[in-house]
């Protein structure tokens, strides 16, 4: 939602392109936006700060009125710390500032997918407590000693309210006797088998007592979990405890997070079959203690990460939150999220217990540094063409201008018309590098006709073109003779100033082929990008102009072998016109 038509309309492309999961409808006021969230189903809302009716955050109110855990991503061009402290405060799922790099789009696609990703987890999860919640047989999550979490129905069964009995010890709702029995017998149990069942006597608010069906089991991360039911009309609720253990193994197992459990007397952790997978191993595999985790931390990352558990333990965070890498089985290193929390301290309040999850972020960080790479490589590709290359056309221009004075020469006039082309495709590699790849009009082009002329602008030598095509396909004229001019460059440069090019058809699209030395196989996935070049003269660009300029049309373009072993370019996925 922005108040600028022009942009949703560029802003929704730009989105669209980046994802094949995200399909943008458009708001360009906040009224419009509510009316759309009251008839359209959306997982995610991104809300410019500054509109003519109310702001981004007053919108935000609004929102969260009906749709409470809806995602909303604050995208602005006033960018402050200010406004960030608001929107934080206000409860923003994120924050992003606008620009006019490509790349902020698919870092804004990329907060989207996170955004939706986590609240789709939420709720999940949320489900499944809700499941434990609303069942009619009693559950109860104990960390040790006290119960974490009470469904109503346990409550109810002996007499409290659910808010009474968290926080207290378990020991409130069994007699005495009963008590001793579950500490010597029933608990040592439970820690060496991982489950006891039995009958047991439970003790109500009132003092009176009954007898009970208990499960007892302990989960990967520690905790005992406890089903109790009634056993007075035993008949009558055996059918509701088993379906009680298929909710409460679905809650525990649908969160699918690795998760572990530190004695910090003992350094002993343990770890569920979760974390284990996560580093290619089984539970089984590895040792129960510190130095295991320890141990497969990369060295670079693990004094930040003993710096962050420090300071949880010291008291100076509410949580332990680290993103690391971590040694895999094969010896690969995998980012890790590793979150914490010390959930018990003795008398003295030194730390007695931790417990934490780990979450698999290794594809988000790829993103993330493939972004950053791709952000630096058009700040270089810029600084080049602004500076390095636009100074001295400005300087020729100059001396050109002064020559014309002197004399009247055709060879200056053909000068005059190679610098402005020279001006020309500057601005519009500019334009692709800081506008991000967008094509906003196309037209039906003939493709034959249209590779004679760039072949024309390019210094070909002795070179030849053969043109085997007799298509026309729809495109940017602009873009499309910048990807042909930069083959045509580059098979001269790379293949000789005698080398043949053709131009031929493909089923939905066109090759771009010469009979040079080709492309080894094991450069191919490297030819794109920017900056790469084994010309001595190259610039390392020109592919990468080729690579953008599908990538706008929304075509494919990939490298092979041509007809006579040279190399071969092949774009598909063009709309081409059919006879």
């Amino acid at each position: 939602m922005d108040d600028d038509p022009q942009f949703v309309e560029t802003a929704a492309a730009l989105l669209e392109g980046e994802s094949e999961r995200i399909t943008v409808e458009t708001a360009t006021s906040a009224s419009e936006g509510l009316e759309r969230l009251a008839t359209a189903d959306v997982d995610c809302v991104v809300t410019d700060y500054e509109m003519p009716d109310r702001t981004g955050l007053e919108f935000l109110e609004a929102v969260r009125e009906d749709h409470p855990d809806l995602p909303v991503i604050l995208f602005t061009g006033r960018g402050s710390e200010a406004v960030a402290s608001d929107a934080i405060a206000a409860g923003v799922t994120d924050y992003l500032q606008k620009s006019t790099e490509e790349s902020q789009y698919a870092v804004l696609a990329n907060r989207i997918r996170n955004a939706v990703d986590s609240a789709t987890a939420v709720r999940e999860r949320q489900r499944h407590l809700s499941a434990i919640e609303t069942a009619q047989e009693g559950i109860a999550i104990l960390d040790e000693e006290r119960f974490a979490f009470v469904n109503e129905a346990y409550a109810d069964l002996y007499g409290y309210d659910p808010a009474e009995l968290r926080g207290s010890r378990w020991e409130r709702v069994v007699p005495a006797e009963e008590a001793q029995r579950i500490r010597t017998e029933i608990l040592p149990t439970v820690r060496e088998t991982g489950r006891w069942h039995g009958r047991s006597v439970g003790r109500r608010a009132d003092g009176s007592t009954f007898p009970a069906d208990r499960v007892l089991s302990q989960t990967d991360g520690g905790e005992f979990v406890c089903t109790v039911r009634d056993i007075t009309d035993h008949e009558q609720r055996a059918s509701r405890l088993e379906r009680t253990r298929t909710r409460l193994e679905l809650a525990i197992e649908g969160a699918n997070l690795g998760v572990w459990d530190w004695d910090m007397r003992t350094d002993e952790v343990r770890f569920n079959d979760k974390w284990a997978e996560m580093l290619g191993h089984t539970v089984a595999e590895l040792d129960p203690h510190l130095d295991t985790w320890e141990e497969r931390v990369h060295p670079e990352d693990l004094d930040a990460v003993e710096a962050a558990l420090q300071a949880h333990i010291d008291g100076e965070t509410p949580y332990y939150d680290t993103e690391h890498r971590m040694r895999t089985a094969d010896g690969d290193w995998k980012w890790i999220r590793d979150i914490g929390k010390v959930v018990e301290r003795d008398d003295a309040g030194e730390p007695v217990r931790a417990v934490g999850i780990h979450l698999d972020i290794d594809e988000q960080k790829q993103r993330e540094r493939e972004l950053e790479r791709e952000t630096e490589r058009l700040a270089e590709f810029s600084s080049v063409l602004t500076h390095d290359i636009r100074n001295p056309l400005q300087v020729a221009a100059g001396n050109l201008e002064l020559a014309s004075d002197a004399c009247d020469s055709e060879y200056l006039d053909a000068t005059a018309e190679a610098l402005a082309r020279m001006e020309e495709l500057i601005d519009d590699l500019l334009r692709l590098a800081q506008s991000g790849n967008q094509v906003t009009e196309t037209a039906a082009l003939d493709l034959a006709t249209l590779a004679g002329e760039c072949w024309r602008h390019v210094e070909t030598a002795d070179a030849t073109l053969v043109t085997e095509t007799e298509r026309t396909v729809h495109g940017d004229k602009s873009r499309l003779s910048q990807l042909f001019e930069n083959l045509f460059r580059n098979s001269v440069e790379h293949a000789g100033t005698d080398v043949t090019v053709t131009v031929g058809d493909l089923p939905g699209g066109f090759y771009v082929e010469d009979d040079g030395s080709g492309i080894p196989e094991t450069d191919r996935d490297e030819v794109f990008a920017a900056g790469y070049s084994t010309a001595a003269a190259g610039t390392g660009f020109g592919l990468s102009i080729v690579n953008r300029v599908a990538q706008a049309h929304d075509w494919d373009v990939r490298v092979t072998d041509g007809s006579d072993g040279g190399a071969r370019f092949e774009i598909t996925g063009v709309d081409v016109e059919t006879s």
